[in-house]
């Protein structure tokens, strides 16, 4: 069994972009400039966006930070989006998810101009990438593909088990792993909450992709021996014997599943480390205008 280590491929990402930025600045070039709205003070999103934008300061990136009450009004929201959108100093542009009930993250996503859509939401990108045209992948699916390639996963005629079909992992997930691609050419099956018999299918996964958002759901007697898993689960557990008073756990069932296979993804250090490297990569497209130019 081989760990597939997050961490240490995102810090390979994030020196490569920070390298290609010194070379563009050296050239005569800017700094690429990514902009982030987050409305309200939910904990973990907070936590996420200031984690961007150190992110953006460690590559050479300029970064904009537009904090909103959680009373903002969707017309209020649209119009900030609008600023930043008419900005051509800023090349992409992200709205934390979740916001507020009261706010439609539809109609949010779809105001942000699709070339600023570094996130990989909007309905023309989704559409792009389902044609396997140039686009903004959304940064989990494009750092699980970034894992599979760092570490010369072979995916062609592979069956590939995606479990979950949410718009934002398992949906783009399954389109990507089987388009005529490396990574990709895989027979996909998805799978969800209303498949039968899911053991059966997983059984037969030469890589098992878990983005099902239930802790520890994944376990040994549902996995063959050596599959290659990714784990894209994360969840907070309250665990008093930890000084932090929580335990990070993934939808796999770690300590019994990985002695199984031949790859895994741990939780924490693996996937999740991957969703800024792959965010900047994208922002780092939209400033040398690699997909709308």
């Amino acid at each position: 069994m081989q760990l597939i280590d997050g961490k240490q491929i995102s810090e390979q990402l994030l020196g490569e972009i920070a390298q290609e930025v010194q070379d563009i600045i050296s050239k005569g070039g800017r700094a690429p400039h990514l902009a982030a709205i987050i409305v309200g003070q939910d904990g973990a999103s907070l936590t996420y966006v200031n984690n961007k934008v150190k992110s953006c300061e460690r590559v050479g990136f300029k970064s904009t930070h537009v904090a909103l009450p959680d009373t903002t009004t969707e017309a209020e929201l649209l119009l900030e989006i609008k600023k930043i959108n008419d900005n051509p100093d800023i090349d992409g542009l992200i709205v934390q998810l979740p916001l507020p009930k009261h706010l439609s993250a539809d109609t949010v996503i779809q105001a942000i101009a699709p070339e600023k859509d570094v996130d990989g939401f909007h309905p023309i990108n989704v559409g792009r990438m389902a044609l396997s045209m140039p686009t903004y992948i959304s940064a989990t699916p494009n750092g699980v593909l970034e894992l599979l390639k760092r570490y010369n996963i072979e995916t062609a005629g592979k069956h590939c088990v995606v479990i979950g079909r949410s718009n934002i992992v398992g949906s783009p997930m399954s389109i990507l792993m089987y388009q005529n691609s490396y990574p990709g050419n895989s027979t996909v099956t998805v799978c969800h909450s209303r498949t039968q018999n899911l053991s059966e299918i997983t059984k037969t996964a030469d890589i098992l992709i878990v983005a099902l958002g239930k802790p520890e759901f994944v376990t040994a007697d549902m996995v063959k021996d050596g599959a290659v898993v990714i784990d894209v689960g994360i969840h907070r557990i309250a665990d008093a014997s930890k000084k932090s008073g929580f335990k990070l756990l993934g939808d796999v069932k770690f300590d019994e599943v990985s002695p199984k296979c031949a790859y895994i993804t741990p939780v924490p250090g693996g996937v999740g480390l991957m969703t800024i490297a792959s965010l900047l990569t994208n922002t780092l497209k939209a400033a040398k205008k690699e997909v709308y130019s």
